[in-house]
C-alpha cells in the first residue's frame, strides 16, 4: 500500500513498516468518541454508561432493533384466520362433546348424550372441511396419510382425525337413529378415548412452530385448549339438553371456563413482553371478549340450577356466553401468533434477554 509521498506502508511481525501518516485516527476523534459523540454530550456522567463492576464506559449506545427495510424477521403464518381458527375452536368443541356423551350414556341421559354426540360429529366434519378448504385440494390432506411422522403434529393430527372422525359419526348415527347399538356403543368409546388428544392436539401444532406468542406458551397452551373446548361443550349442552340433564354439561362449563381464564394469565404473566398480542390490538380484543362471556356465561350457568322458567333461559343463554367465549378466545389466540410474527422485537426481544442471562451468569 502507498501514500502520496511513495512510501511503503504494511504490518509485518515486529510491527508496522513505513506508517502512513494519518494512518491513526485523530486522538481529538477519539476523545470525542469516549464522550458519547460530537458536542460531548453522553449519557449520564462523562458521557456513555458504566459497565457493572468496572470503570469502563460503553462506546456504542443501546439502538432500537429494526429489520431490514422494515420487514418481519419470520414470516406470519399463511393460514387464514376464517380456516384454521374455526378448526381450531371445532376441534376442542368435538372432542369435548365426546367425553360429555360418553358420560351422558353412562347416567341414562338420552337427551344429552344425542346432543353431544351430534355436535361431537358435526364439529369434526366441519373441523376437517376447514382444515381442507385452507389445504386449497383435498388430496394435500390425504397425502398427509401416506406416512406416519411421529416428529409432525400435522400429520399426527390428520391421523388423529381420520380415526376420531368415523367414530364420532357412528355415536351420532346410533343416537340419532336408536339402530346399529354394538356400533353405536363402539363410536361412543372411540371418540371419547380419542376425544383429548383431539381437544389438546392443536395446541401443540401452534406451538411446534417458530411464532413467538405460540411457541414461548407450549407450557399452558394445551390446557387452554382443553378448558376452552370443555367450555364449548358444557354450553352446547346447556342449550339442547333439558334442564333435569344439565348436571354434567354444567360443570363441564363452569370447571372449563375458569381453567381456560386462569391458564391464559399464568401464560401472559410468565410471557411478559412477548404476551403484549395477547393484551393488545385486535388479538387482544378478542381474548378480553372471551374472558369476558366465559366469565358472564359460567355466572349464568351456575344461577341455572334447579327448576323454573327462568333457570332454563339463564342456563340457555349461559350456553349460549360459553360458546361464543371459547370462540372468541381461539381468534384470540390465532390472531395474537400473527401479530407476534409480523413484530420483530418479539423475535428478537428475548434472544438478546436469553444472551444477557448467560453473559450475567458466566
Amino acid at each position: 500500500m502507498s501514500d502520496q509521498s511513495g512510501n511503503e506502508s504494511g504490518v509485518t511481525r515486529e510491527g508496522l513498516e513505513h506508517p502512513r501518516p494519518g494512518r491513526e485516527a485523530p486522538a481529538d476523534d477519539l476523545t470525542v468518541r469516549r464522550r458519547g459523540g460530537a458536542g460531548g454530550r453522553g449519557r449520564g456522567r462523562g458521557g456513555g454508561r458504566r459497565r457493572r463492576g468496572r470503570g469502563e464506559r460503553a462506546m456504542v449506545p443501546d439502538v432500537e432493533f429494526g429489520s431490514y427495510y422494515g420487514k418481519p424477521v419470520l414470516n406470519k403464518p399463511v393460514w387464514s384466520a376464517p380456516d384454521i381458527a374455526g378448526y381450531l375452536f371445532l376441534g376442542g368443541l368435538a372432542g369435548a362433546s365426546s367425553l360429555i356423551g360418553a358420560a351422558a350414556d353412562a347416567r341414562g341421559e338420552d337427551r344429552l348424550a344425542r346432543v353431544s354426540k351430534t355436535g361431537a360429529a358435526a364439529a369434526a366434519v366441519l373441523s376437517l372441511s376447514a382444515l381442507v378448504h385452507d389445504l386449497g385440494r383435498p388430496m394435500r390432506f390425504l397425502n398427509m396419510l401416506r406416512v406416519v411422522k411421529v416428529t409432525s403434529p400435522m400429520n399426527l393430527g390428520a391421523w388423529l382425525l381420520s380415526a376420531y372422525a368415523p367414530a364420532a359419526l357412528a355415536a351420532a348415527g346410533a343416537a340419532l337413529t336408536g339402530r346399529f347399538r354394538p356400533v353405536g356403543v363402539a363410536g361412543t368409546v372411540g371418540a371419547a378415548a380419542l376425544g383429548p388428544a383431539v381437544a389438546s392436539y392443536t395446541a401443540v401444532l401452534l406451538s411446534d412452530t417458530a411464532v413467538p406468542a405460540w411457541h414461548d406458551a407450549h407450557r399452558e397452551m394445551p390446557f387452554v385448549f382443553v378448558g376452552s373446548g370443555a367450555m364449548a361443550a358444557g354450553g352446547l349442552g346447556l342449550l339442547g339438553a333439558p334442564v333435569a340433564q344439565q348436571g354434567v354439561p354444567r360443570r363441564a362449563g363452569v370447571l372449563g371456563a375458569a381453567t381456560e381464564v386462569g391458564c391464559l394469565k399464568l401464560l401472559e404473566h410468565r410471557l411478559g413482553f412477548v404476551g403484549e398480542p395477547y393484551r393488545q390490538g385486535r388479538s387482544g380484543r378478542w381474548m378480553k371478549a372471551g374472558e369476558g362471556l366465559a366469565l358472564a356465561g359460567s355466572a349464568l350457568a351456575l344461577l341455572s340450577r334447579g327448576e323454573g322458567c327462568g333457570r332454563r333461559t339463564a342456563g340457555a343463554v349461559g350456553g349460549a356466553m360459553l360458546l361464543a367465549g371459547s370462540a372468541c378466545t381461539r381468534l384470540g389466540v390465532f390472531a395474537a401468533g400473527v401479530a407476534s410474527a409480523e413484530d420483530p422485537r418479539y423475535t428478537v426481544g428475548p434472544q438478546r434477554e436469553r444472551l444477557q442471562r448467560r453473559g450475567a451468569e458466566r
